[in-house]
């Protein structure tokens, strides 16, 4: 293993946990940093002994709320279940978890085991979200941008996630409290797809998540554009409701990589709202077939890594 790499994900001490043994120079899970406290010191090293057994994190975010990014991040969890990969989902959106609802997991109950706290798991599939801890779906969660950081380093540092290929987070709109925490807990993120839709209103906004990106280094996957035209459930004709292209051409305005156009499909909206994802249940569909190509370059990152 590389010093470059260490540095980023620690190393076998991590897995082990055995950091306060660990004889490695080149990892700084080992030695706490100015002004760390104890405490703090404590809880990164748990961090990062979890983050070594998942070997790519993804971040899916989008700067407009209402394009569909919760949409996107179950679907693309869920194709790259389907391809034989290990995968979990993070639901760091603290205000509105929609992610229990798409997956059917609404009452679902936490359970602990000696490692920690146990994901629920659909098939494959390992989920975690702040929706599992409230009283009930009406809840409110009332808190400042600290409560939301020590949650969200909570989901990786108290929770039994095991070995993972893939860990994908699904952000709330903005670039404030919830993003920039993952950022600052996940130091070896691979990258963020960021989701748009074709019109005007959205990709202004959309661009703020691309500076975001890039003011703290974070690669951009690539784009996806959402909503880009109706299906006619009927004939299966496609009709633009918003002006088309707006994902691609910003994609090409920022030399960034274009993932594909997803239409806005009824039957996807049924799924949600069924809690059935809709790349399984509608798994012949054109549509599916475009969320599946929208993985292949997350695909790829097995290659490099």
């Amino acid at each position: 293993m590389s010093d470059d790499i260490e540095k980023s994900i620690g190393c076998s001490s991590c897995e082990s946990g055995t950091c306060s043994s660990c004889s490695s120079s080149s990892c700084d899970a080992n030695e706490k940093r100015p002004g760390e406290s104890d405490q703090q010191f404590e809880d990164r090293q748990a961090v990062k002994r979890r983050l070594n057994r998942i070997k790519h994190k993804i971040v899916v975010m989008s700067g407009k709320g209402g394009v569909g990014k919760s949409t996107v991040a179950v679907n693309m969890a869920v194709s790259l279940a389907l391809s034989g990969k290990k995968v979990g989902l993070m639901d760091v959106d603290i205000h509105g978890p929609s992610v229990p609802t798409m997956l059917n997991l609404e009452n679902s109950v936490l359970q602990s085991s000696a490692d920690g706290i146990l994901p629920i798991s659909v098939g494959e599939l390992k989920v975690m979200s702040i929706g599992f801890m409230l009283k009930d779906s009406s809840s409110a969660v009332i808190w400042r941008g600290p409560m939301k950081m020590g949650a969200i380093q909570q989901f990786i540092k108290d929770v039994d996630w095991g070995d993972l290929d893939y860990l994908i987070i699904d952000s709330p709109p903005g670039t404030g409290d919830e993003p920039l925490s993952v950022c600052q807990i996940i130091e070896d993120l691979d990258g963020a797809v960021i989701v748009t839709t074709p019109q005007k209103v959205a990709i202004t906004d959309v661009e703020k998540s691309i500076s975001f990106c890039r003011q703290l280094d974070l690669h951009v996957l690539g784009i996806v554009e959402n909503m880009n035209g109706f299906v006619c459930p009927e004939c299966g004709s496609i009709t633009h409701m918003f002006k088309e292209g707006g994902g691609k051409k910003l994609a090409e305005q920022y030399k960034i990589n274009f993932l594909g156009s997803i239409p806005l499909d009824p039957a996807i909206g049924t799924a949600c709202d069924n809690g059935t994802p809709f790349v399984h249940k509608y798994a012949k569909s054109e549509t599916a077939k475009i969320f599946e190509k929208v993985i292949d370059p997350i695909l790829e990152l097995s290659l490099v890594k």
